[in-house]
């Protein structure tokens, strides 16, 4: 099992210098944004010059992508559909010329008059059906995040999503960390569905049960997103059970921790989780 990191936090080095600042850690991969105007992959200016240079740096630094990522929430403005459509298509493409497996996304907010359960069921399956198409033809899954914030929320959404849209190469980039504060089962899903566990993001939460308890759980700041090992989970036993489901592919450290700066977090995080990979 790889740990990798997601490269925003450090939009302003170029990916070759990427490589190089993250030489000296634990990190084997990078799940890198690949939307017009990314800093470190974009793919409507992917070239094979570009590709090559690409290539070579990951290369010289032992490290792999994986995977390209497209987080908009546009995909559920009808306005914009054809826009994140054509974009995420052109991700993909980028996706195979770098053989780069898996293309992540998000569901996006709820379509305008509608709840989360009926545009999972009424709008999402149209919306990704051109996506799923393209990415059939190129070997490449495509994986959503279960941003708490979007459709994709409770783990009844996630049961709702799957059977509105049963593509195989259709999954998640499962993150733990926005089950948590929710107070959902952040272990079930890896049971319920190992199948369309496609990508992970490596990322832990916080809970001040102290100020909670005072202020109530619909009270701000009792939470917080923060680097692998200073928060609640316990990543040897969610580790293990990733492993006994059979997954083998990548803990994708999201660095939203304000208590790092952008490069430190990436550090301290792979330190922690190499003890168990």
């Amino acid at each position: 099992m790889d740990i990798g990191m997601l490269t925003t936090p450090l939009s302003n080095y170029s990916l070759e210098e990427v490589c190089e600042l993250i030489e000296d850690s634990f990190i084997d991969s990078l799940e890198i944004p690949a939307h017009p105007g990314s800093p470190h992959i974009d793919a409507t200016k992917l070239t094979k010059k570009r590709r090559a240079q690409i290539l070579m740096a990951l290369d010289d630094a032992m490290l792999s992508i994986s995977s390209l990522c497209y987080y908009t929430c546009d995909i559920t403005v009808p306005k914009k559909l054809k826009s994140v459509q054509a974009t995420a298509k052109k991700i993909i493409d980028a996706a195979d010329m770098l053989s780069v497996p898996v293309v992540c996304m998000l569901t996006g907010f709820p379509a305008p008059g509608m709840s989360k359960e009926e545009t999972i069921k009424k709008v999402l399956p149209g919306a990704f059906k051109p996506i799923l198409e393209h990415a059939r033809k190129k070997g490449v899954k495509i994986a959503v995040e279960n941003w708490f914030q979007t459709c994709l929320q409770g783990i009844d959404t996630f049961e709702a999503l799957f059977e509105a849209i049963p593509d195989e190469h259709f999954g998640l980039n499962y993150d733990p960390s926005h089950l948590v504060h929710q107070g959902c089962d952040h272990i079930a899903p890896l049971g319920m569905f190992k199948d369309r566990i496609f990508h992970t993001h490596a990322k832990d939460t916080l809970i001040d049960h102290a100020k909670r308890a005072h202020a109530g759980v619909y009270a701000d700041g009792w939470w917080r997103y923060v680097i692998p090992g200073y928060g609640c989970i316990n990543w040897g036993e969610y580790i293990g059970h990733l492993r006994r489901i059979g997954y083998d592919g990548v803990l994708s450290i999201e660095h939203e921790d304000a208590s790092f700066d952008e490069l430190a977090g990436f550090f301290f995080g792979s330190n922690h989780l190499a003890g168990f990979c």
